[in-house]
């Protein structure tokens, strides 16, 4: 039954998606899209079932144990909280998205950015601001702030006043006694922990997701770019309004318009015609499940 009624949707989906996207509920920066293992917001317990519906509003607290969890910030940008981690919400909204993290440790992977869009990661006396696409790592415990990829801005509150330290890419920051001291390098092999690789894992899996709903959606015009709901992967992935972008681990994240005009697809060590693969793939990777609640910032079921 339940495999029946996600093709149902799917059906659903690709007859009228302009009316999916009218009944859809908003996904907002804060969004459990993914938990593993123990985790809770305030004491309440989250599961897979509160993928799409908890958010983590201002102040509260998303704490793991032994777990992990997957929150959406704003379109295009994912952060991944390890295990023993706590992560508080300062704002989320779209212009000012700002969370802070108390515990442990936590990715951002941020695969397309605004100059609008002001994404912020407080730990210790320092704010964290992201600047370009990329990968960020910040560990609490340790007092480090790493950029795997991208540029970051530190301003650190000091008491003469305002420090800003400017961190690109393979250099990584310490915050010794709560002073952000000078960027330096870092060995990329020792850095990818646990919670690098279940990152570059989400990722990938996002990406199919991305590639199922770009499939069904080539030709159906103009999309704006934004969350979609595909229920087969039980949770959002991203589309992008146009062309292709890459994700920091490598992971192509299509846009129906690049697949519907031909642009090829690359999966596998093979690229294919995009128009083609989208008529004949089935609908991407896996070819049945997909709900996509198109429209912008939207998704839901």
């Amino acid at each position: 039954m339940p495999r029946l009624k996600a093709i149902l949707l799917s059906l659903a989906t690709m007859c009228a998606p302009v009316a999916l996207a009218q009944t859809a509920n908003p996904a907002v920066p804060g969004t459990v899209n993914y938990v593993e293992g123990s985790a809770s917001i305030n004491g309440r317990a989250l599961n897979q079932q509160s993928v799409g519906y908890a958010q983590l509003q201002p102040g509260q607290v998303l704490q793991t144990a032994n777990g992990r969890a997957e929150l959406l910030l704003t379109p295009g940008v994912f952060l991944r909280v390890g295990e023993n981690s706590a992560v508080r919400m300062i704002s989320p909204n779209l212009l000012n998205t700002q969370i802070a993290l108390d515990r442990g440790r936590a990715d951002i992977e941020v695969d397309e950015i605004h100059p609008r869009n002001d994404i912020q990661v407080s730990e210790g006396s320092a704010n964290t601001r992201l600047l370009k696409d990329g990968l960020y790592a910040f560990d609490a415990d340790k007092g480090t702030v790493r950029v795997f990829k991208g540029e970051a801005a530190l301003l650190e509150q000091t008491g003469s006043g305002q420090k800003l330290v400017k961190v690109k890419g393979d250099h990584q920051v310490g915050l010794a006694g709560n002073e952000v001291v000078q960027a330096v390098s870092f060995d990329r092999n020792q850095a990818e922990d646990p919670l690098y690789n279940w990152s570059s894992l989400r990722s990938q899996y996002l990406a199919e997701a991305n590639l199922t709903l770009a499939s069904q959606y080539a030709g159906y015009g103009v999309m704006a770019p934004g969350w979609y709901w595909d229920a087969g992967f039980w949770g959002y992935t991203w589309l992008p309004g146009d062309g292709l972008l890459w994700s920091p681990f490598g992971w192509g994240f299509y846009s129906p318009r690049y697949i519907f005009y031909g642009g090829p697809i690359f999966y596998g060590g093979r690229a294919y015609a995009g128009r083609s693969y989208a008529q004949f793939s089935g609908g991407g990777f896996s070819g049945e499940g997909a709900h996509a609640m198109g429209g912008g910032f939207h998704g839901g079921r």
